[in-house]
């Protein structure tokens, strides 16, 4: 197994509060972090493959992760995100990506390392995050693979939301000291 820390990429299709089933699978915690090509987390994600792959298949390794590269069998994945429609999502265009789920529920954390919940509204699809995943290679009775299981997201900053809305700032709204609110119908 590899750790590697991702930081300041873009989270999207988050569930890190409440597990969700894909696939008809068993529920699970998890997100897609878009990586710009090129960027260190690029680099570092193609060096933890390459190392599990070599861990795991010793002198077969690079046959064997061009194999599962080519067949869609890893998580990380050099190329924009699509629909099964072949439409690429909003946000992946021109990126690659990485998704990685947990059976467990993830640290989620803010900017001052302090617990997050649901009610906080962050993180949010869209936003920027730092994540610490681990990456695995898989070989046993249900296959190949090269996976990544999420262990923790920390929020690092607002982004333009995906799918909907980023939560309203408190500065947005008015001050409402005894009558202030008065001359605002």
């Amino acid at each position: 197994m590899a750790t590697v820390q991702l930081l300041k990429v873009r989270i999207a299709f988050p569930a890190l509060f409440e597990a969700k089933s894909i696939n008809d699978g068993d529920p699970r915690f998890g997100a897609n972090f878009i990586i710009q090509p090129g960027s260190k987390n690029a680099k570092a994600l193609s060096a933890a493959m390459k190392e599990v792959a070599d861990l795991k298949w010793g002198k077969k390794a690079d046959t064997i992760l061009e194999e599962l590269i080519k067949k869609g069998k890893v998580s990380y994945v050099e190329g924009e995100k699509k629909s099964s429609s072949g439409d690429v999502y909003q946000g992946f265009e021109d990126m690659y990506h990485i998704g990685a789920n947990n059976a467990s529920r993830p640290t989620v954390i803010d900017g001052k390392k302090a617990p997050l919940t649901q009610a906080d509204g962050k993180p949010y699809g869209g936003c920027y995050v730092n994540a610490i995943v681990d990456i695995w290679a898989q070989d046993n009775k249900f296959g190949r693979r090269v996976n990544a299981t999420l262990t923790g997201v920390q929020f690092h900053s607002d982004g333009d939301a995906f799918g909907g809305g980023a939560p309203a700032s408190p500065d947005q709204f008015p001050d409402l000291e005894d009558g202030a609110d008065d001359d605002l119908m």
